[in-house]
């Protein structure tokens, strides 16, 4: 779908839109939400409201189709004026859960899942990291034995956002048990109340609302309806799984570079030193310049990549390829650290009030390191940029 006035417009009314949600639904309950560690489950179905987790889906499905552009406004808006990446991995966890099942389930299979997750009644995650496996896919040990019309799944999979309290699980499972590599992987969409099942709660240094959990699968039967394209090719699902998700995580890092800036800057023009407002002290200004120059800086080139994502998914088989999962790799990369630059200068330009849980500076300065791991850990996103790249 090509980006039109029209959806510049949609951009501005989801700007406000957003705006009014975290102001009046959100900012209230927050810090509550981040000792509970986890948020209401009634505020997926608000955002089903809202239109917002059906974006990028199908009609048919419940969704409605809107460019990576739309998208990736949303998200900036959101994190900028939020400031909790706890609580937008959770809420919008069914875009890293659901794109396998889009691009490759069954009709059967998507008619039975996704209009209920687009809606909010049910909750998705995503399985792929393993306690032993980390960014090695391809390594991974959580096995799927056919027996008669049932898969049977036995492992563990860790770091699950969502993972506590998630209705369906996309979880990576090896099939093909002789071999051990990546052609032996597929998906399979476990129910998350399936007999076999069980989670554990685990604690982290952010991302305090989002439920995350270490799961176990024992002897779990799934029937083979439930597998997601074919048996072997859940490598590739994957990696192309990876590709949506850290677009959208470059958006969310900008989101949130974007709100310590405001926060700093808020904040500068309001405290005295010295007899003058923070801001009027050259040092000060200087700070907030560096912070602007990185946050202008991600933001082109995440408007570049993203361009380029909607004219792929538009068919233009020239916008996408090697080179573009590149961009996106080193992009992800550029968007965490101008996030991390700008949570430390932010904390930095608070003082002691950015050392105190209640500030956004405080809150990002913690969750950055998570979003320069989730998703690619940023080594392995040069690694695998520099490999795309021919290096």
């Amino acid at each position: 779908m090509p980006f039109t006035q029209e959806h510049s417009e949609d951009i501005q009314l989801l700007e406000d839109a957003a705006h009014r949600f975290i102001q009046t639904e959100v900012q209230p309950h927050l810090e509550a939400w981040e000792e509970a560690g986890q948020f209401p489950r009634s505020l997926y179905a608000r955002a089903a409201e809202l239109g917002w987790l059906g974006m990028g889906y199908p009609e048919e499905l419940g969704g409605t189709p809107t460019p990576w552009a739309v998208r990736n406004a949303m998200t900036i808006a959101l994190a900028r004026t939020g400031g909790s990446g706890g609580l937008l991995a959770s809420l919008f966890s069914h875009n890293i859960g659901m794109p396998p099942v889009l691009r490759h389930g069954s009709k059967e299979l998507q008619a039975r899942i996704i209009p209920d997750v687009l809606a909010g009644r049910k909750i998705s995650a995503l399985c792929i990291t393993e306690p032993g496996g980390g960014t090695d896919v391809s390594a991974l040990k959580t096995t799927a034995g056919l027996d008669g019309n049932d898969y049977v799944v036995d492992g563990e999979k860790t770091f699950i956002t969502s993972g506590t309290r998630a209705d369906w699980l996309t979880v990576a499972v090896r099939t093909d048990l002789q071999n051990k590599g990546p052609m032996g992987i597929s998906m399979l969409m476990i129910p998350g109340d399936a007999p076999g099942v069980s989670r554990s709660p685990l604690k982290k240094m952010g991302w305090l609302c989002s439920d995350t959990a270490h799961i176990r699968f024992d002897g779990v039967r799934v029937p083979a309806a439930n597998l997601v394209g074919e048996e072997g090719s859940g490598f590739k699902i994957i990696l192309t799984n990876f590709n949506g998700e850290r677009l959208a995580m470059s958006a969310l890092a900008l989101g949130f570079a974007e709100c310590c800036y405001d926060e700093a800057l808020s904040w500068a023009r309001q405290r005295k030193t010295f007899g003058m407002a923070l801001v009027d002290h050259q040092v000060i200004r200087h700070k907030l310049m560096d912070m602007k120059m990185r946050i202008e800086s991600t933001r082109a080139w995440l408007n570049a990549v993203t361009a380029r994502a909607d004219a792929g998914d538009r068919g233009d088989k020239s916008a996408k390829g090697a080179e573009w999962v590149a961009q996106v790799c080193l992009l992800k990369n550029h968007a965490t650290q101008t996030m991390q630059f700008c949570a430390d200068q932010g904390v930095q330009i608070l003082g002691g009030m950015g050392f105190m849980r209640g500030t956004a500076c405080e809150r990002i300065y913690r969750e950055v390191k998570v979003m320069m791991i989730g998703g690619g850990a940023e080594e392995i996103m040069k690694e695998l940029a520099s490999r795309q790249l021919g290096l």
